[in-house]
């Protein structure tokens, strides 16, 4: 539940102390309408602005009782309401669409890659099926892991230059190309900070929440703060293979960070993260597949932002602002 967000009950039920029923609406005006003019961007900014409470905001009948509402003719009011309808079936369908891809991904990669404990994935293309075992390697043997710093706040003279500075808050399964924040060449030679290539596989070591564990790409050369561990592979193992690998394996990292009760990564526990890999073909194979979904995941969750967009824009034009005829 979300402060100020309206609901249409679709069934008789009873509701607690902390919802309020707009009922018994007027004849004069359509339940639907109302429901979306609640939702408007002036409507929200009302509640906000006059919910009551010093501390956690609250909403009485009172404050909504005074909400302004203007409205046209029923009819144009039920064609304003139909409108929106129809754009927010769509919008579900698309969100849809969208989970079922993100599922269709996390269920492929189990099959991609070994579960635990095993040495060869239940799923192998076709023409690869014979192409050997796959063999097991540390990532401390396959790739130079560090991590990186984080230069003097109190020094102007060491932030807001061109180099881009990654913090955990970034990583989150995806491939970084901007950051929030920038150091100068100053500040990272006055700190522990590393300049890091395009391709390095960053993993999130400190975060008690859903953080920890988490894998992201550089698709930029970067910096980054001492919480994230900088994974630079050898040229003879996939980058994107393993970063799939990784991400498939979240629930098992984070476990790491629990033994001998430490509650986080180390680049120590890092280094030794067993990785089964096949041959650099099926490897390739693996990662062009798994890159093929993740491009139609992005164009889909563009294509459900541009239609909550187009939704958003669409209701600041059909209904008037607060205080307007």
């Amino acid at each position: 539940m979300s402060f100020g967000r309206p609901y249409i009950l679709e069934i008789e039920t009873c509701i607690h102390d902390g919802w309020i029923a707009v009922s018994e609406i007027n004849k004069s005006l359509d339940r639907d309408y109302l429901y979306y003019l609640m939702m408007t961007s002036a409507s929200q900014t009302y509640f906000s602005n006059n919910a009551a409470g010093s501390g956690v905001q609250n909403l009485n009948a009172d404050i909504i009782k005074h909400l302004p509402v203007s409205y046209p003719n029923k009819k144009e009011q039920q064609k304003i309401a139909d409108c929106l309808a129809s754009l927010d079936e769509l919008i579900t369908l698309e969100a849809q669409k969208l989970d079922t891809l993100k599922t269709h991904k996390k269920g492929l990669m189990q099959q991609l890659f070994p579960a635990e404990d095993e040495t060869l994935p239940k799923l192998r293309f076709p023409e690869l099926r014979e192409a050997g075992k796959w063999e097991e390697a540390t990532l401390g043997a396959i790739a130079k892991i560090t991590s990186g710093g984080t230069p003097n706040r109190a020094e102007p003279n060491y932030w807001g230059g061109s180099i881009p500075w990654v913090t955990t808050s970034l990583i989150d399964f995806n491939r970084i190309d901007e950051t929030e924040e920038f150091i100068t060449t100053e500040g990272l030679k006055n700190s522990s900070a590393k300049l890091f290539p395009v391709k390095t596989l960053l993993m999130a070591m400190y975060g008690q929440g859903k953080t920890r564990g988490k894998v992201a790409l550089l698709s930029i050369e970067a910096a980054t703060n001492q919480a994230c561990a900088a994974i630079m592979l050898n040229k003879e193992v996939d980058t994107n293979f393993v970063f799939y690998n990784l991400a498939s394996r979240y629930d098992e990292i984070r476990k790491l960070s629990n033994e001998g009760g430490q509650e986080n990564l180390s680049a120590g526990l890092i280094k030794n993260i067993s990785v089964i890999i096949p041959s650099l073909p099926e490897q390739q194979k693996i990662a062009d597949c798994l890159v093929s979904l993740d491009d139609l995941i992005t164009a889909q969750a563009l294509k459900l932002a541009a239609l909550k967009t187009h939704k958003k824009g669409l209701m600041q034009q059909l209904f008037p602002a607060l205080g307007d005829e």
